[in-house]
């Protein structure tokens, strides 16, 4: 193989690498926020109180899927988005350890309700922000958010869990750690 040769093939794949790698992140990215909708629009549908937080929330940030394993020592975490007014602005990352008395695996979903511009914006201006740390958050099992209308809400931000699967004994998000994701 001759010098020029080798030269134009190492930077074709050095391209390729470089670009290949932003392709890939935006076809994840873009699974991600299909995800996101279709579950979404999968708790609107069985939950009428989640769909009145939703359209009253200043910003609505949806995690699909989460991961929880652990034996005694356990972590979750999952990849998720946050919307406002219906397009998605950024992309986030939630974690948590935890230490007891725990063992098995599962997954499930959340999201968040943010139900006013400030708590929005410092949200979003936040490096880190931790569930339970910050603003008054009242945690809702999608099944009970049936209950919700526009009378009673009168909280920061609403969390409403849905879709477990798996056996591990309940679910928690305090101590969830919050990131938001550089693309």
């Amino acid at each position: 193989m001759n010098r020029q040769f080798r030269t134009i093939l190492i930077s074709a794949i050095a391209s390729f690498a470089f670009f290949g790698s932003g392709l890939a992140a935006a076809a994840e990215d873009s699974v991600l926020e299909q995800d996101a909708r279709a579950a979404l629009k999968s708790l609107y549908d069985g939950s009428p109180g989640a769909k009145a937080l939703g359209d009253k929330a200043k910003g609505i940030l949806v995690f699909p899927i989460v991961h929880k394993a652990g034996f005694i020592v356990g972590g979750q975490t999952g990849d998720g988005v946050l919307m406002i007014h219906g397009k998605t602005v950024a992309h986030y990352n939630t974690s948590a350890i935890s230490v007891g008395l725990q063992a098995g695996a599962q997954a499930f979903g959340y999201t968040l309700f943010f139900m006013s511009d400030k708590v929005l914006n410092d949200f979003r201006k936040s490096k880190n922000f931790q569930i339970g740390a910050g603003p008054n958050i009242v945690v809702i099992d999608a099944g009970a958010a049936k209950d919700i209308n526009n009378l009673t809400v009168k909280s920061d931000v609403y969390a409403t869990i849905f879709d477990p699967k798996g056996l591990m004994a309940g679910i928690t998000l305090q101590g969830s750690k919050i990131t938001k994701l550089g693309r």
